[in-house]
């Protein structure tokens, strides 16, 4: 007879059989039942935990990396203001230009000496040889031809553009009377008597001798009072004033925008109104002002205001306002004009 093999030992059961067995024993669950309790519950976990491993890492921070881009997109910007630049100057490089006091930059004529001379015998050049801006020189000369001469020099002194100060300058040297003749006197030679009698005029006529002001202190009626200076010019001097929080000198008149074109206004401007010494302006604190905060000032603008906030988030609170030089987008010139509105606390 063949030899019958051993009986071998029972498997002992498995973890998970053994544990649905005491599912079953202890909540009196049938299998059906303990298998769909076991889904839930594994369900249930991963509901709990996938969150947590499926769940993005953390942002890691890396100043080299931040302020390499931060370099490359000042080294862009500067390209870009640069090439802007030379556009600009191409543009503009065939046209006159003037300075702030209405003097030309482009080589200036011959000036001539100073010596009694009739101005109804000169030519644009002429004028423009005794200091008179070119632009105001053509319009003298338009001017006189048009009213059939000049009678008097006060008909000089109101052509439009022509700066105070070089009028001053020629006004003894003209060979005309200082004024017209009175209506009185054209009547007594035989003019028409109704025109003897002016009729009110609806512009209130402009003080002759007006005493300088606070550039400060002064609201849109007293700008009104120099010449050429409306309604409309003085409330933009006054919004440009308090954007910035006060002027700090009378230069930064020529940057109204309504004044930009008219060196001769600048010229008035300067000449009445005057920033009283000591004066502070409202400042900015860089350490602590938002970008929104910044951006809104005349000097900073959006690109810098980025940057400057930037900057403090990376390298920590500003020291000195002198910080803000190592910017490389902020021009020296542009920073000696922003400098007297920030402060660092």
């Amino acid at each position: 007879m063949p030899a019958t093999p051993p009986p071998t030992a029972p498997r002992p059961p498995s973890r998970p059989a053994v544990i649905a067995r005491w599912l079953r024993r202890h909540f009196g669950f049938s299998r059906v039942e303990t298998r769909g309790f076991v889904v839930l519950l594994l369900l249930m976990l991963a509901v709990a935990v996938l969150p947590v491993l499926l769940r993005p890492a953390d942002p890691v921070y890396l100043p080299a990396a931040d302020q390499q881009q931060l370099d490359n997109w000042a080294a862009d910007l500067s390209k870009r203001l640069a090439v802007s630049d030379s556009v600009e100057r191409q543009r503009y490089a065939g046209r006159r230009s003037y300075s702030a006091d209405g003097a030309s930059r482009y080589p200036a004529v011959a000036q001539a000496k100073l010596a009694p001379f009739d101005p109804n015998a000169l030519t644009a050049l002429d004028w423009e040889a005794r200091g008179v801006p070119h632009f105001v020189a053509g319009r003298i000369v338009n001017y006189g031809q048009k009213a059939g001469g000049f009678r008097a020099k006060v008909q000089v002194q109101r052509i439009y553009g022509l700066p105070d100060s070089v009028y001053q300058r020629l006004a003894p040297f003209m060979q005309l009377p200082d004024e017209l003749p009175g209506r009185s006197d054209y009547a007594a030679r035989g003019g028409n008597a109704p025109f003897a009698s002016a009729a009110p005029s609806r512009f209130p006529r402009k003080p002759a001798h007006l005493q300088p002001f606070d550039l400060n202190l002064a609201d849109t009626t007293q700008l009104q009072q120099i010449k050429g200076i409306g309604r409309g010019r003085a409330k933009w001097i006054v919004i440009r004033r308090n954007e910035l929080g006060g002027y700090v000198n009378e230069a930064q008149l020529a940057d109204v925008f309504v004044l930009r074109d008219a060196p001769d206004l600048v010229d008035s401007l300067r000449k009445y109104t005057f920033v009283a010494p000591g004066f502070v302006p409202q400042t900015v604190n860089i350490n602590s002002s938002t970008f929104d905060e910044l951006w809104p000032h005349p000097y900073v603008g959006k690109p810098l205001a980025r940057l400057i906030v930037a900057f403090r988030k990376q390298h920590g609170p500003y020291k000195t306002p002198e910080d803000l030089r190592q910017i490389k987008i902020l021009k020296e010139e542009n920073f000696a004009k922003l400098r007297p509105y920030v402060r660092c606390e």
